[in-house]
């Protein structure tokens, strides 16, 4: 029987009401591209979380595997091995994970939670999960204790008690310790909650509990009854015994530590306060911060080690957390970034009543994870090769880019590799359990981190992995305040003033632009070379622009758009090679100033990503500079562009030029279809640059046009008429098109869509999530100056410009919040040494085109359906000198990957994507016929969208702000997948969303994790394979060797037969109203795990049978030979005796 194929009948249903949604009357008859991708090739899964643990609460290590478990306050597990074998589990409760306990060497996790809940991980499967749960109803859970080669755990609650538990069958047992049984009878109080549980490690049979008041009782299994009672008038915090089982040690609340021998509950053998002051009157110390945690263990050459968390004096005001270590006389007090949450020493055997050997300490900070070398003179801690440090500044953005150039990760590796700090211990990292996964994915990926302090880091996420590659600092080239009082223009926001927004690069042609908060961007170059720049090149730029009340084109009423911005004639665009001074207006307001200041001094840059040149938006008549939203940036033209909500400004780098500097306004000219006016009367401002003014009228078009080509030459442009309605221009106009070619659709759409958009725009730049402070800026948050038309899209294509148009040229596509596409043309010179002296000349093309919502991405696709990249330069070192003729040879060339030529005919047309927050429209050119339109959501809008290459195709990825993740077919924009993902709970996912090529995509989870995703059927089925291991089979080390005299005198350790103390023959049912059994929802992979558990029993099994056998047959052959030679020796003895016996004793 055929099976049947829901996602074909949804595919056709879809592609229906694709058809029906788009204009068939404008569609070209010869638009048919074939298209290969269908629902089939769409599946929507997790892939793997990096970074540090949000929120960690607790940890665990396996001695054996050398697994490292580590929980969170939010309910989430992540196991590390050796690295690049990581592993993510979530509990479905999210109640905070408050201890774990490793079945060791079992492939197997007992999780501690705090809604009072156990839970049973089966780690024998790649994707862990959970095989039993037993729910505690009517005492809290407190601490757990599972012995080495155990399986009755017991648990200790908030009312004293002790209960033990099955993890086999993860059952109660009805022996139950109670708290009134334990302690003395003569006591009248309660002794507390239990803070610790452990076994005597020579004594299974004896069980020491400690209570919160002080108390401790060693416990006697068998007789039932308190063997000793200990008793101190501090707070318990944690307990360790001796490997001996003869002493333990207590921390206490007054950070003292207490030693107690076993045999002596009346007194404390010892009683130190490791960090307390020794008054002079011999009295007791001065009581110190608390001890929250010690561990003893011990050497079989030389001293113990006691190490303990915490116990400072409360005079060390303002001194970091620590851990300390005592070996012998030496006490070494090692200081953390952060506070400690728990650490765990790690030792060669597992057996408790052997000599530990410690050789590290892991400690788990609330951000970061250190592992300290205890083996080491000085104790220096190990490189930890995991990606954990995400977070080391918050992340602000990020941006992920899948199948790279080949030559780009070595080349970023070779660079960052002259970074790596030193003094790291010299041992390899212990923590290297685990096998890596088989993965068939042999593509370069890459993820770039944009942080708060204006830092970059750049990772190598290759086959789900994630390695640092590189880091950079763009706040290198800004002069930092060295006190509070030279803070002056950085009023922009509170704090973070490098923090980075925006981040652009071409892998191709490594060129990287990033624009922070401040309103700056940096473009930087990729060098192998270290340089030293003497002068930092710098731009600035006056974007600012006015306008009256909005009138709409339609007999609707439109919501006005109340701005307020400068006119045309008051933008300048200064170059500068060093830092501007400040100066202020006529009425005393800040005026000209950048919010950075550049540094003066020679600037040595490293190799790796060097500043090119920085432009900075400047203050205006005490107006702080709007923050950018939209920035683009091509190698090949050698042109940056950028926009916020005042307008648009391009740079040609190359001539360190400021192109354009235009409010977003003047961009529509006389076809502005909202009727906007700039603001009237006009303050006169000083014409330092920007457009030109009136009293230049003489000047012609091209003139104007033209970008200067040295610091002495004017930079000012002009635009048409039609640009202009204005201003009055020259001659030099006559001849340009008189007319807009495409008018915008009508403005009842303009009702449902205020800016959504822009309100979130303004979320991400003001709430400060870890990131980002508000802007004390009015303009910045006053609800009307929200709704200006911000630019939020920017693409650099070489295509049709108008409907008349026969060939492509280079021009700019630029998208604005209101949903208007408009597009500039740009009139490159030739390369070589024209391009260094010659203008661009920068036109409008007067085409404009009209979707609802803002628009945020834009794309072209050739005849074929094909995705037209844009233009970029190959890499070439920048800091070795060239021949002139490889040179000029190189720079004429201006490559156009997948570009269309420029002699190409009008039937080769192409098709415009754009994607809006609202809809897509598939618009073909130079015709500008809408071919497709599908609305994305009404209810919603999207928030981030990208045209990304699977299977050898295109398609168009979306994710909306009610956590829908969408993907449409190219070009006829089919609906291929709609899954309901993620609800938009936080502006960090919103602000770090992202897809790339090859189905892949991620998002920050939480502000020290990124979540990788996937959408590709064929990476969800290789997934599975991809994974690491976590448990591999290992031989359990052999238990410590008694010795003669401990064997025939009993001083060894003594085994304790749990099965016959805790079974319900001997202990009875336990009440059933306690605790209640559930089912663990691994499903048919927990089954196969389980079964896989099984098989690798049955399979241990058998290879110890075999060995056994093997020894057997060995012990059969050595006593043959035995024989054989007793009765060759026999015979011989024999022969000798017949030889001798005749003789006299004189003969021999």
């Amino acid at each position: 029987m055929k099976k049947f194929n829901i996602r074909k009948v949804l595919d056709g249903l879809t592609a229906a009401a694709a058809s029906s949604s788009s204009q068939p009357g404008q569609r070209p008859p010869d638009t048919d591209i074939p298209e290969s991708l269908c629902s089939e090739h769409f599946q929507l899964c997790k892939t793997v979380r990096h970074g540090f643990p949000y929120q960690p609460s607790a940890m665990a290590f396996d001695p054996v595997q050398k697994i490292l478990a580590i929980g969170t306050q939010t309910g989430s597990l992540r196991l590390f091995g050796r690295p690049g074998v990581e592993c993510y589990c979530q509990h479905d409760s999210a109640a905070g994970v408050i201890q774990l306990q490793f079945l060791v060497n079992e492939g197997a996790l007992v999780s501690a939670l705090a809604d009072d809940t156990l839970h049973l991980w089966n780690l024998r499967q790649k994707r862990p999960a959970i095989l039993h749960s037993l729910k505690f109803n009517k005492e809290r859970i407190t601490f757990c204790h599972l012995p080495f080669q155990s399986k009755w755990l017991y648990v200790g609650t908030e009312r004293g008690n002790v209960h033990i538990v099955n993890v086999e069958s993860f059952t109660l047992s009805g022996y139950v310790i109670m708290w009134n049984k334990a302690i003395e009878l003569s006591s009248k109080t309660h002794p507390g909650l239990i803070v610790h549980i452990s076994d005597n490690p020579m004594d299974e049979g004896k069980l020491l509990i400690g209570f919160e008041s002080g108390t401790l009782v060693l416990w006697d299994l068998k007789s039932k009854k308190g063997e000793y009672r200990y008793s101190y008038d501090e707070a318990i915090h944690s307990v360790a015994w001796h490997h001996e089982g003869k002493q333990f040690v207590c921390s206490h609340s007054d950070g003292s530590l207490t030693i107690w021998n076993v045999k002596s509950p009346i007194k404390p053998a010892h009683i130190i306060t490791p960090h307390g002051k020794l008054p002079k009157d011999g009295k007791k110390p001065e009581p110190c911060k608390p001890i929250l945690k010690v561990e003893y263990r011990t050497c079989k050459s030389g001293d113990p080690f006691i190490i303990f968390s915490g116990g400072l004096s409360y005079d060390t005001v303002g001194r970091r957390p620590c851990l300390t270590v005592m070996h012998g006389k030496s006490t070494a007090v090692l200081e953390m970034d952060y506070p400690i949450v728990d650490f765990l020493t790690l030792c060669e055997t597992p057996y408790p009543s052997d000599f530990q050997e410690p050789y590290a300490v892991v400690v788990l900070l609330e951000k970061d994870l250190v592992v300290v070398d205890l083996g080491q003179n000085g104790y220096p801690i190990f490189e930890n090769p995991y990606p954990l440090d995400i977070h080391e500044s918050p992340v602000t953005c990020c941006e992920y880019f899948a199948d790279c150039p080949v030559d780009l990760i070595p080349a970023l590796y070779s660079v960052g590799a002259k970074q790596k700090r030193q003094g790291y211990s010299k041992k390899e990292w212990p923590i290297n359990g685990g096998n890596w996964g088989l993965g068939t994915q042999s593509y370069p990926e890459i993820i770039i981190t944009g942080h708060a302090d204006g830092s970059l880091k750049f990772w190598d996420a290759s086959a789900i992995t994630l390695q640092v590659l590189y880091k950079m600092k763009t706040s290198k080239v800004f002069e930092k305040s060295r006190n509070k009082e030279e803070k002056p223009n950085t009023d922009i926001v509170d704090e973070d003033p490098y923090a980075i927004q925006i981040i652009t690069w071409c892998p191709e042609s490594r060129m990287l632009c990033v624009a922070g908060v401040s309103a700056h961007v940096i473009v930087y170059k990729f060098s192998r070379q270290e340089v030293t720049t003497e002068t930092i090149q710098m731009l600035e730029i006056r974007l600012h622009y006015e306008i009256n009340d909005l009138e709409s084109p339609d007999t609707e009423q439109v919501p006005s758009l109340v701005t307020s911005c400068q006119g045309p004639n008051s933008q300048t665009a200064n170059s500068q090679s060093h830092p501007s001074t400040s100066s202020s207006s006529s009425d005393g307001l800040r005026d000209n100033v950048p919010c950075l200041k550049i540094k003066s001094t020679p600037l040595k840059q490293g190799a790796g990503y060097q500043a090119e040149v920085v432009i900075q938006l400047v203050w205006v008549n005490g107006e702080p500079p709007q923050q950018i939203s939209s920035l683009a940036v091509n190698s090949s033209y050698g042109l940056l562009v950028f926009g916020n909500c005042n307008g648009i400004a391009m740079v040609d780098y190359i001539q360190k030029t400021v192109l354009l500097n235009l409010g977003t306004i003047e961009l529509y000219g006389s076809n502005d279809p909202y009727q906007r006016q700039p603001k009237s009367p006009r303050k006169t401002r000083q014409a330092s640059g920007g457009l030109c003014d009136i009293n230049e009228g003489s000047t012609t078009l091209d003139d104007r046009c033209k970008s200067p080509t040295s610091a002495k030459m004017s930079r000012k442009l002009s635009l048409p008429t039609e640009l202009k309605p204005d201003l009055e221009l020259g001659d030099g106009s006559k001849g340009r098109d008189q007319h807009l070619n495409h008018q915008p659709e009508e403005m009842k759409q303009l009702k449902n869509n205020i800016w959504s958009m822009t309100s979130l725009c303004a979320h991400f730049f003001n709430v400060r999530d870890n990131s980002f402070s508000r802007s004390r800026s009015s303009s910045v948050t006053s609800i009307d100056k929200e709704s200006r038309e911000a630019i939020t899209a920017l693409h650099f294509c070489e295509t049709y410009t108008r409907k008349a148009d026969t060939c492509t040229s280079p021009c700019l596509w630029v998208g604005t919040t209101l949903g208007t596409v408009l597009v500039i043309v740009l009139n490159l010179p030739p390369g070589g040494e024209q391009r260094l002296t010659q203008p661009v000349i920068v036109s409008p093309s007067g085409t404009i085109l009209r979707l609802k919502g803002a628009i945020l991405r834009m794309a072209f696709l050739d005849t074929t359906g094909s995705l037209i990249n844009p233009a970029h330069e190959p890499w070439r070192e920048p800091n070795v000198p060239e021949e002139k003729d490889d040179k000029d040879k190189c720079r004429k060339l201006r490559p156009v990957s997948v570009s269309p030529s420029s002699s190409q005919e009008i039937n080769e047309t192409q098709y415009a994507v754009i994607c809006s927050e609202k809809q897509a429209k598939v618009i073909s050119l130079p015709s500008q016929n809408c071919i497709y339109k599908h609305n994305i959501t009404e209810t919603s809008f999207v928030l981030r969208a990208d045209i990304v290459g699977l299977n050898g195709s295109i398609c168009l990825a979306c994710f909306c702000a009610n956590g829908h993740i969408m993907t449409f077919s190219l070009p006829s924009l089919r609906p291929l997948l709609d899954v309901n993902y993620l609800p938009l709970t936080d502006m960090r996912i919103a602000r770090t969303f992202c897809f790339t090529n090859n189905g892949q995509a991620l998002y920050l989870v939480s502000p020290t994790e990124i979540q990788r995703i996937t959408y590709s059927q064929g990476t969800c089925e290789n997934l599975q394979e991809m994974l690491g291991e976590l448990f591999t089979p290992v031989e359990t080390p052999e238990a410590p060797n008694r010795g003669f005299f401990k064997g025939l005198f009993g001083g060894g350790a003594q085994s304790l037969d749990r099965e016959e103390l805790f079974g319900e023959s001997a202990a009875g049912k336990p009440s059933r109203s306690l605790a209640q059994h559930i089912p663990g929802t691994g499903g048919i992979e927990g089954v196969k795990g389980a079964a896989s558990g099984v098989a690798g029993e049955l399979a241990r099994a058998r290879i110890a049978l075999d060995e056994r056998g093997q020894k057997l047959s060995e012990l059969e052959e050595r006593t043959a030979a035995m024989l054989y030679s007793a009765d060759t020796f026999s015979k011989h003895a024999h022969e000798m005796m017949l030889k001798c016996k005749d003789k006299k004793w004189y003969q021999f």
